[in-house]
């Protein structure tokens, strides 16, 4: 387990993706975790994008936020094309891995907690995993998402 406890310490880096790349690296080092340099390399850009909070959120009409992963699971269900449906089901599964691993303490005592995390992002890379198998997309990447799906919450704590 990695140890959540709050440093006070702003670190100052050159690169935020050589950074994540390390860190992750480190900790999958220290827990002896194996995950795929594919995997790991899109949780890396996932980081990376999702530092930038524009990245993350959502602007719809008046509201800027993260819609809740429920929402968007029935839009995927509603989706008018299985290439909709793909992206919204990757989306569910990378809010799920970032809220999930960046926030665990603060969702510790709120009533959707980790677990509801944990479990819409397997469901979510799982189902991804099967909609893009045998096209184009799904060659290259329905191997990662089976293994975020499988290891989602070793991931989620790395």
């Amino acid at each position: 387990m990695v140890d959540h406890t709050c440093q006070q310490q702003v670190l100052h880096v050159h690169n935020l993706r050589d950074f994540f790349r390390s860190s992750i690296d480190d900790v999958l080092d220290r827990q002896g975790v194996r995950v795929e340099p594919q995997a790991t390399q899109y949780v890396v850009n996932l980081m990376t994008m999702y530092a930038r909070s524009e990245s993350l959120f959502e602007h719809n009409e008046d509201v800027y936020g993260l819609r809740p992963l429920a929402l968007m699971l029935a839009d995927a269900a509603d989706a008018p094309s299985s290439e909709a449906r793909s992206q919204l089901l990757q989306r569910i599964g990378d809010v799920a891995l970032f809220m999930g691993g960046f926030f665990i303490d603060g969702l510790a005592d709120n009533a959707v907690d980790v677990d509801y995390y944990i479990n819409m992002g397997e469901s979510a890379y799982g189902s991804l995993s099967q909609e893009i198998r045998g096209t184009l997309r799904g060659d290259a990447f329905a191997p990662i998402y089976q293994e975020l799906a499988s290891k989602f919450s070793l991931v989620v704590d790395v």
